[in-house]
């Protein structure tokens, strides 16, 4: 005798029950709307990437992977960036872009503020902790089931999703990061009559910014391996490359679309590592931006 004997929990049902009799037809409106700010910040950052001729854009790559990195890393964006145009994935790895900028500028919008509360107020953290804790253990293929259910199919439904999924760890980290920071100092800089704004800017956040430049990092990756599995409701670039072979069992097409996400992946990794190496020696968050332009020096 099992506990299912005596009682069948279904679940499923109070689920369904829940997006199909509640959510979509009293909200869906409220959700649909939700989708202009996103859509329109994708089709500007699209056609943006798109107006950029590829060799202004290789160069730009290059250049920040010179500044993040070093001259290694600028000379493998180079020729990554000219392989994949030269397997003709460029239009399709700039879509995958857009989709990735937008997502992760999403993911910091809300998820700084949100890891800022966190870290000031330990009963935030606790009621925060299992959602993030939910949000990044549910498989991703699940959320693609109530996101077209709400918001339908797309590119901005598939961005939404990756939010969701890519959100975590930048809340996470931020919180961890100014968790961190040195009680000395901070009591310090409470002796010298600073505000909590002045408190956050000058002191806590530029001690933290390696660890929020990390989670950051972190969404990139995350939103990455979220834009490719978004194809499947509509959402467009390499994404859609690889389930195009998939579906047609075009084993060339799909590891080409995969060889241009693993580049694209690699260059997107290493400059935002390199970023996040920088900056902890800066003694204001100004300072800390300031210092991003500048070239790395290399020991």
């Amino acid at each position: 005798m099992t506990p299912s004997d005596i009682l069948m929990i279904p679940i499923d049902d109070w689920v369904n029950d829940f997006v199909r009799g509640f959510l979509v037809p009293n909200f869906r409106p409220f959700f649909r709307a939700l989708q202009v700010p996103v859509a329109n910040l994708l089709n500007m950052l699209d056609a943006l990437f798109a107006f950029i001729p590829m060799l202004v854009m290789t160069a730009l790559f290059a250049f920040a992977s010179w500044r993040a990195v070093g001259r290694g890393m600028a000379i493998f964006t180079v020729i990554g960036l000219c392989f994949i145009d030269m397997i003709g994935l460029w239009a399709a790895t700039m879509t995958t872009l857009s989709m990735i900028v937008t997502s992760v500028l999403f993911c910091a919008v809300i998820g700084i503020p949100a890891g800022i509360l966190a870290a000031r107020s330990d009963m935030t953290w606790r009621i925060m902790r299992p959602i993030l804790d939910i949000m990044q253990t549910v498989p991703s293929f699940v959320y693609l089931v109530p996101i077209v259910m709400l918001f339908g199919v797309g590119m901005p439904p598939g961005i939404i999703a990756t939010v969701i999924f890519a959100l975590p760890p930048i809340i996470r980290m931020t919180n961890l990061g100014l968790r961190g920071v040195r009680a000395d100092l901070v009591e310090a800089a409470e002796s010298f009559g600073s505000t909590r704004w002045q408190m956050l800017w000058d002191v806590q956040f530029p001690l933290a910014i390696r660890t929020i430049m990390a989670g950051l990092n972190q969404t990139l990756m995350l939103a990455l391996s979220m834009v490719v599995i978004a194809a499947l409701i509509g959402g467009g670039g390499l994404g859609l490359v690889v389930n195009t072979g998939l579906g047609r069992l075009d084993v060339g097409g799909a590891t080409a679309g995969g060889l241009g996400i693993v580049i694209l992946a690699i260059i997107l990794d290493r400059i935002s590592q390199g970023l996040a190496e920088r900056g902890p020696d800066r003694t204001s968050l100004l300072s800390v931006l300031k210092g991003y332009v500048r070239p790395r020096r290399v020991a």
